[in-house]
C-alpha cells in the first residue's frame, strides 16, 4: 500500500524535511507536538511498555494537516479538547485501532481503514496497539460546515457531526482518494500547503468526506439530506455562543431569548428542530464541559476541590452535581481530579 512511505520521502526518493522533531522517547515533547497538530488530549499507556518511541511527521494541505504518527506502545487516547473545533480522520496503516462509538461499543479499522470523529462535537476515545501506524487528517470543523454549505447548499445539525464511524477501507475511492493525496505531497508539499492546487485537494477531500460520512449516517438512520437539517437560524448559533461563554452565570431562557433578538418559544422551537435538544440541555452541557475543564486543569498546588468548581458553575448541590457529571462522563468528578493531581 501506498500509504506504508506516505510522508517519508518526496518524489526524487530524498527524505521530506519536518520542521520539528520526527521522532522522540519523551511524553511531553510528543504531547507539545500532537497538541498543536491535533488538539489537547490525554494518552495513557497501556501495559509494560511505558517508555513511548514515537514516529511524528506532518505535512500542511490548505487548512489541513496531515500527519503520520505512531506512539510506538499500546496507548489509550481520549478527552480530546472540543475547543480546539477539529475534526480527525484516522486513517490505519499498520497494526489495529480500536475506536469507540459508543460506551460498550467499538469499531476496529485494520490497514486501509478508516474513522471519523468530530472532536468540536462528541467525546472520542481511541485503543492503539503496540503496532499501530496511524496516517491522520486534521480538518477544522468550520472548513466542514463551509463545504457542506458550499456543495450541499445546506449544513447539517449536531445529530449529524456527533456520528462517529468507520468509512472507505481496503479498494474503496476513500482510500485511493488518500493514496493520491500522499502522491500530491511527495511531489509538491510546498504547493499543497499554499495556492490553488492545496485548495483543490483541500477541496476534494473534504467533500469526498461529507459524501462517504453521510453515506455512512444514512445506514445509521439519519438522512443528510433532509429539508429538517438545513442550516439553522442565526439567533440558534448566536444562543449557542451567548450561553456558552455565559454558562457559569446561569443565564435563564428568557436572558438568552432576549440577548439574541427572539422569543422563548421560537428559540425552543428551533433548538428543537435544528438541534435536536432544548437549549436548557446545551446550556446543561456547557456547564459540565466547563466543570470537566476546570477539573483538568488543575494546579496541583492551587488546593482546587471539587466543590469550588462545582460552586463556580453554578452548581449548589454536590450530589446532583457528582450524578450529573458520573452520567455524562462516566466518572465522578472526584476520580478526575484525582487523576490530574497524580
Amino acid at each position: 500500500m501506498l500509504l506504508d512511505h506516505a510522508l517519508l520521502i518526496d518524489a526524487s526518493g530524498m527524505p521530506i524535511r519536518q520542521h520539528h522533531k520526527s521522532y522522540s522517547t519523551e511524553w511531553d515533547e510528543i504531547s507539545d507536538w500532537s497538541s498543536r497538530v491535533y488538539m489537547p488530549y490525554r494518552v495513557s499507556p497501556k501495559g509494560h511498555a511505558i517508555k513511548p518511541h514515537a514516529t511524528m511527521h506532518s505535512s500542511r494541505i490548505g487548512e489541513l494537516t496531515l500527519s503520520r504518527f505512531a506512539y510506538g506502545v499500546a496507548v489509550c487516547v481520549d478527552d480530546f479538547s472540543p475547543e480546539a473545533g477539529n475534526a480527525l480522520l484516522l486513517t490505519t496503516i499498520r497494526g489495529n485501532a480500536r475506536h469507540w462509538v459508543q460506551r460498550s461499543v467499538t469499531e476496529d479499522t485494520a490497514v486501509g481503514g478508516s474513522f471519523i470523529a468530530d472532536c468540536s462535537r462528541v467525546d472520542y476515545r481511541i485503543d492503539l496497539d503496540p503496532d499501530h501506524l496511524q496516517l491522520n487528517l486534521t480538518i477544522p470543523h468550520g472548513l466542514l460546515e463551509q463545504m457542506a454549505q458550499q456543495w450541499f447548499g445546506f449544513v447539517p445539525d449536531d445529530q449529524f457531526w456527533r456520528h462517529k464511524c468507520v468509512i472507505g477501507g481496503v479498494g474503496s475511492s476513500w482510500l485511493s482518494l488518500l493514496e493520491y493525496t500522499v502522491r500530491c505531497v511527495a511531489e509538491a508539499p510546498e504547493h499543497m500547503a499554499k495556492g490553488r492546487m492545496g485548495a483543490h485537494l483541500e477541496q476534494s477531500l473534504c467533500v469526498h468526506l461529507l459524501q462517504e460520512w453521510a453515506g455512512r449516517a444514512a445506514q445509521a438512520g439519519f438522512d443528510f439530506s433532509s429539508p429538517m437539517n438545513r442550516i439553522a437560524p442565526r439567533y440558534v448559533r448566536a444562543a449557542e455562543e451567548f450561553m456558552s461563554a455565559n454558562a457559569a452565570s446561569l443565564p435563564t431562557m428568557a436572558e438568552v431569548a432576549s440577548a439574541v433578538g427572539t422569543s422563548v418559544r421560537a428559540l425552543s422551537g428551533a433548538f428543537s428542530r435544528f438541534r435536536g435538544m432544548t437549549p436548557g440541555a446545551f446550556l446543561r452541557e456547557q456547564r459540565l464541559q466547563g466543570a470537566r475543564r476546570d477539573l483538568l486543569a488543575t494546579d496541583p498546588e492551587s488546593g482546587t476541590t471539587v466543590s469550588s468548581v462545582a460552586f463556580r458553575w453554578g452548581y449548589l448541590n454536590l450530589g446532583e452535581f457528582a450524578g450529573c457529571y458520573r452520567k455524562r462522563f462516566s466518572e465522578l468528578p472526584s476520580q478526575t481530579l484525582r487523576r490530574r493531581l497524580r
